[in-house]
């Protein structure tokens, strides 16, 4: 079992930062994939960003490329999404996912399905 908690979400400005974390529990984090998923109102659940294990290769949403950085720190068992240029339309509530089967392998953790743990999720808000 592993559990996964979110932190980091509020309120911002558009054009602000928000840095979530997601704190992981289990001895085996090093070799789970993970990712982050968002949900607007009325809106399907959709990926964010992927990170796996080992080397930690990230992948991104097109439309956060170049203002959203994942990254995981394995001492800590903690994933990041750090979060620039924020726009009205990144308000969502913001899911820490993890693989721990591997699914997620060859390809770019960008299906819901292929993560097996998932936390309860934070709010972000972007004023304009």
């Amino acid at each position: 079992q592993v559990q996964l908690v979110e932190s980091g979400g509020g309120l911002v400005q558009a054009g602000g930062s928000l840095t979530l974390s997601c704190a992981a529990s289990g001895r085996r984090f090093s070799t789970y994939a993970m990712g982050w998923f968002r949900q607007a109102p009325e809106k399907e659940r959709e990926f964010v960003a992927s990170i796996g294990w080992g080397p930690g290769v990230t992948y991104y949403l097109h439309s956060v490329k170049g203002r959203f950085t994942m990254s995981r720190d394995n001492a800590k068992n903690t994933v990041y999404l750090q979060m620039n240029s924020l726009k009205p339309e990144d308000t969502a509530v913001y899911y820490c996912a993890a693989d721990t089967n591997l699914s997620t392998r060859g390809g770019l953790g960008e299906r819901a399905d292929e993560y097996d743990y998932w936390g309860q999720g934070t709010q972000v808000t972007v004023s304009s």
